[in-house]
């Protein structure tokens, strides 16, 4: 359990960045009307973003199910028995992270329905600058450092 623990705070940074850079890259795509190259960076960065936030929204969901601070929190104290802390790990967390990745698939789905290079880039500076904004706000900052 602690190495699956681990691997989901380790996961977590890489998964910021990726996020960060695809968002930043979109912006930049987006704001200077460049072309999207469908095989290049800006593919394989965004793809990225999309395949590590679900690598890690998996191994989070594993985590929730099996650790002490998820589902069992909820279950052997109630609801109304959660710490602010406790709640952040075992409700808002979760939800709101599940709610990110909804958004980051959807720009990623409705990216490759554009044509135009800068709808492409605005599509995914949308829906991947909201996700990454709905990440960084339930992030358990406490435990990070």
């Amino acid at each position: 359990m602690e190495l699956l623990i681990s691997l989901h705070s380790l996961l977590a940074y890489v998964v910021l960045l990726i996020l960060v850079l695809a968002v930043a890259n979109a912006l930049k795509g987006w704001l200077t009307k460049a072309e999207f190259f469908s095989l290049g960076r800006d593919f394989r960065l965004s793809l990225f973003a999309l395949i590590l936030s679900h690598m890690q929204l998996l191994i989070g969901l594993v985590v929730y199910f099996v650790s002490a601070n998820g589902l069992n929190a909820i279950q052997t104290l109630g609801m109304g028995g959660l710490t602010p802390a406790a709640r952040l790990l075992a409700l808002e967390h979760p939800t709101i992270n599940i709610l990110a990745l909804v958004l980051i698939t959807i720009g990623w789905s409705k990216h490759k329905k554009k044509m135009e290079a800068t709808d492409k880039f605005k599509t995914i500076a949308i829906f991947y600058g909201l996700g990454l904004l709905l990440i960084l706000s339930r992030i358990p900052w406490g435990k990070w450092f």
